[in-house]
Formats: structure tokens, sequence, C-alpha cells
């Protein structure tokens, strides 16, 4: 005799507590133990109560780890130090290219100033719709904090997005001084396009080209970061000097590091991307033991 099917029962019932759990009271957001860390992970609610869980294993990336986009790295800082100092600061888009350092600048900068009293909150972005409520328990505390969301992107009529429209420009109430909002997005308008959405383009008798409803929508949300930030693809060079900073961090000779550049960029052609991200996973493959192999294979002509 089989064992019986459980899996339609499970997902009925996981669609009945979704609408009971609808229908509890909410009672915010329960505050956490702020001195366990500089940095907070968002958790739905659960019985109308959501929580802050306090990272406890940051990543030790530094401002100068993060290398080949200078001119990135200084907007987002100068913007960052506004944000400490009281000065009037923006909420930051970072897009563009897949691997180029988006997420780790965020990162690297609550490293530099989290002991000037920046704290960052990563809320993913299906607990967006909860943004609102965060802000409110954030506003009273003396610290400043970036509310991150990492690799943003919508699908029409997700609720989340709304929710970030209004806080970010739109809500009768105003966002508290010491939030900001920072999003990294392959998008750089955060919603899917598509090619019918050009056909809502009109053109007047004189030439003059206007977007339609359907595009304005579109460009509405991330119209509304003070600061757009662009990364795009690494070039030859500038991807082996990725590799090279990472070689040296672990501590590879500079002679080794010259044998592992024409390695790095079969690692990089097998990828399809020169980012730095590949960069850095190469490295940590070479300098963690793998070097030797590597150069004795290409030396033979054997494929990796």
């Amino acid at each position: 005799m089989s064992s019986p099917d459980w899996a339609p029962l499970l997902a009925r019932l996981e669609v009945l507590l979704a609408r009971v759990e609808a229908t509890w009271p909410s009672v915010g957001i329960a505050a956490p133990d702020w001195a366990a860390s500089v940095a907070f992970r968002y958790r739905r609610r659960t019985q109308g109560v959501g929580r802050l869980e306090p990272i406890r294993h940051l990543g030790t990336i530094g401002l100068d780890d993060v290398r080949e986009v200078d001119a990135q790295k200084d907007k987002i800082v100068r913007n960052t130090l506004q944000f400490l100092e009281g000065a009037p600061a923006n909420n930051v888009l970072l897009t563009g290219a897949r691997g180029t350092g988006k997420s780790s600048l965020v990162k690297a900068c609550l490293n530099a100033f989290a002991d000037r009293g920046l704290r960052l909150v990563e809320v993913d972005k299906a607990d967006l719709v909860d943004l609102p409520d965060l802000i409110d328990l954030l506003a009273d505390r003396p610290e400043r904090f970036i509310v991150f969301s990492d690799d943003l992107s919508f699908d029409e009529g997700e609720s989340g997005y709304k929710a970030l429209k209004s806080i970010l420009d739109g809500s009768v109430s105003a966002t508290s001084a010491n939030v900001l909002i920072y999003a990294t997005s392959n998008r750089r308008h955060l919603l899917p396009e598509y090619m019918k959405d050009n056909l809502s383009y009109t053109h007047t008798d004189d030439g003059e080209v206007h977007p339609g409803e359907v595009i304005e929508e579109k460009i509405s949300l991330s119209e509304r970061f003070g600061l757009w930030i662009s990364f795009y693809p690494f070039s030859q060079d500038e991807y082996l000097a990725i590799v090279d900073q990472w070689l040296g961090h672990w501590g590879v000779s500079a002679e080794q590091r010259q044998t592992a550049r024409p390695l790095a960029l079969i690692w990089a052609l097998e990828r399809g991307s020169r980012s730095g991200r590949v960069a850095y996973q190469f490295a940590r493959d070479y300098a963690g033991g793998q070097g030797a192999a590597w150069a004795a294979q290409a030396e033979a002509g054997a494929p990796q």
C-alpha cells in the first residue's frame, strides 16, 4: 500500500493559514536588542508581529577592497557622510552590470562608518509592504539607518512596489531624517520593460516625443531615488586589476599574481563574464591551493 500524498493537503493548509494570519490584528514590529549588531535583517510578520534579527557575522569588506569603481564609490561615500552629519542626503539607487560592486559598496560603507552611528537594516523586496511600520520603529532611535534592499526588481502589481514608492516621495507623512533607502538593481527602472510599451509614446507636430502612461509609471519609482549611481561592465584590464588586488589580499606573491593573469582570463571566458564577482571567485580558488594545478594544466594544454 502506497503512502498518502500529503502535498495537496499541505498546500491547502498553507493557503488557509495565510488567510487566517491576514485577519490577525497588526501590533507593529518588535524592537530588537540594538546593541547586538550594527546590521539587522527584517523578517515578515508572524501573528501580526514583524521582527528585526541581528546579523552577527558581518562581511569584513572595506572601501579599499572595492576597486575600479572610484567614481561610484566617491558618490556613495559623500552621500553617506552627508547623512551621518545631519546634512541633506538622498536615497540611492545603484544600477547596472551584475557583479560590479553595487552591494559590496553598501556593505563597505557600513563597515567604514558603523563607529559613527551608521546602521543597516536589510529588507527583502517581498517585505517592503511593511516599510512604513519599520520606519516608524527606526524614527525614534539616535542611530542613522540605511534600509537596504538588494537586487531589487518588481513584477507588475507587487504590493511592495507601491509601499516603496509612497515612502520615497508621496506619502502624507514625511520620511524620518535618520533613515535613507539604498537599493541595488540590474534594472534601471526596477520594472520589466517590453517592446509594446514603446507604442504608448506620442509625437507632437513639432516632433517632440512624450512617453505614455505605461512608460511614465515604470520610471516613476526609480525617479524618486534622489541619487542614481550606474555601474558598467569591466574591461579586461580592470578585471585583471581586481584579480590582482584579491590575490594580494590572500597573500599571493607578486610573481604568482603575474602567472595567474592568463589563468584568470580563462576563468572569465568560461564564465562568460569579467565582473568583479568572477574576479573574486577566481582569486579565492587560486589562493586556496588550486594555483599550482591550474598552472600545470595550462602549461600542458589540458582543458580546465
